[in-house]
């Protein structure tokens, strides 16, 4: 088959989709498929785009014999939704125009329709291709709860731009069942839906010693790290963690560590200089190839949600969590997937979101007890390769390939 993925995001680019789709490109292709993928340049989390992407509207390239067309989008701070606009029409028209000769068989084009509606139209309703809608989050809602979607006018565009997606699509893949509600809601037959959960590169990330570069470098391996490694945005509520890094303080060896960067990075650091908050250390986003001594440097990984935001929203970095062999501690909606997910996998410890106290209490546990964490480690490490792994989510795709395009010529 040849599938064509158009999303914002693609390895060397650092958005939490990103290696999802790079890896699975490459696992397609290694599958015999022949995939091209058109993206962005990498501009992920500042929207502040990389200088060597700045002199042509596309960039072609073949990776891992996976055929890549970045389009450019404007340099401009992602923190405002009024420039995350404007990028967002800037690929649209590129990802459209690029786009207009190429022949395939079936297209994987990811959500929110703000960033690729353009496209889908084309492809889905002009072109009458099979076009299967991918779902990493549930548009408006997510956008409502986060504070990012205020005015009715904008809150009704973007439904309104989610429903034709979601109408005009042959398949839509869902990565938790917990979305099914959400999309039921904008109309969806349940006959539409199929669960593809999220996948994650078990070769690549894997449990590693403590002591390694990356700790050795940044001065952890003799620290008890609480690690959040990931975007440093809106959704997360991340500033209850500096709250308990306060009531903590008197731990020598606990340290708070952020690994990432993104729209509520700035105003994180401020309140450690104005609160003089010792035990936090921020660390800008690492290149991926370092990402398995990122998360071996953890004795705890974090997951974090504001309240509201778990029934529309799956962390992927849980997953890279687990795969890393580390305890998790999730800060997440009681009862939501990701809270059902940790405790199915017996891999850490879920407390409700917003609540410092129960945060510090989880904490004060897990640095209590080796071998407790080292239970939950190994726990969440079997779960990853048993029901996340790469190869499972590759053969899934293909099945769901072949039934859009089935679909299609009936």
């Amino acid at each position: 088959m040849h599938i064509l993925i158009i999303t914002p995001f693609y390895t060397p680019d650092i958005g939490p989709s990103a290696p999802l789709f790079s890896v699975l490109s490459n696992a397609l292709v290694q599958s015999g498929n022949k995939i091209t993928v058109i993206t962005c340049i990498p501009h992920f989390a500042t929207g502040i785009s990389n200088p060597d992407f700045r002199k042509r509207i596309f960039y072609i390239s073949s990776e891992n014999n996976v055929d890549i067309i970045r389009v450019s989008v404007p340099s401009l701070d992602r923190s405002k939704l009024r420039n995350r606009l404007i990028q967002f029409i800037f690929f649209q028209c590129g990802a459209t125009l690029c786009s207009f000769s190429k022949k395939y068989d079936v297209g994987l084009i990811t959500n929110p329709a703000i960033e690729t509606f353009f496209p889908f139209i084309y492809h889905a309703v002009f072109r009458k291709k099979p076009i299967i809608w991918s779902v990493f989050d549930v548009y408006p809602d997510v956008g409502i709860k986060l504070g990012i979607f205020r005015t009715p006018l904008i809150i009704n565009t973007v439904k309104l731009l989610e429903q034709i997606c979601l109408r005009h699509s042959t398949h839509i893949q869902i990565i938790t069942n917990s979305f099914r509600s959400g999309l039921h809601a904008l109309q969806v037959p349940e006959n539409k839906i199929v669960l593809i959960p999220i996948w994650v590169d078990t070769d690549f990330i894997h449990p590693l010693p403590k002591n390694n570069s990356f700790s050795i470098e940044h001065q952890l391996e003799d620290k008890f790290v609480v690690l959040y490694a990931g975007n440093i945005g809106l959704s997360q509520g991340l500033e209850n963690v500096l709250t308990v890094a306060e009531k903590l303080k008197d731990y020598d060896k606990l340290r708070f560590v952020f690994v990432g960067n993104g729209a509520g990075l700035q105003e994180l650091q401020s309140q450690v200089q104005e609160r003089r908050i010792l035990n936090v250390q921020f660390i800008p986003f690492q290149p991926r190839d370092r990402l398995p001594e990122v998360l071996a440097s953890a004795d705890v990984s974090l997951v974090i949600l504001k309240r509201g935001i778990g029934a529309d929203s799956l962390p992927s970095k849980t997953f890279s969590a687990l795969a890393s062999g580390r305890p998790v501690l999730a800060s997440v909606d009681v009862k939501s997937e990701t809270w059902n997910l940790i405790n199915q996998a017996e891999a850490g410890i879920c407390v409700p979101p917003e609540d410092p106290v129960e945060i510090a209490e989880a904490i004060q546990k897990l640095m209590s007890d080796e071998n407790y964490r080292q239970r939950l480690g190994k726990n969440g490490r079997i779960w990853a390769e048993k029901n996340h792994s790469v190869q499972s989510a590759t053969e899934k795709f293909e099945e769901l390939f072949i039934k859009a395009i089935k679909a299609g010529n009936s």
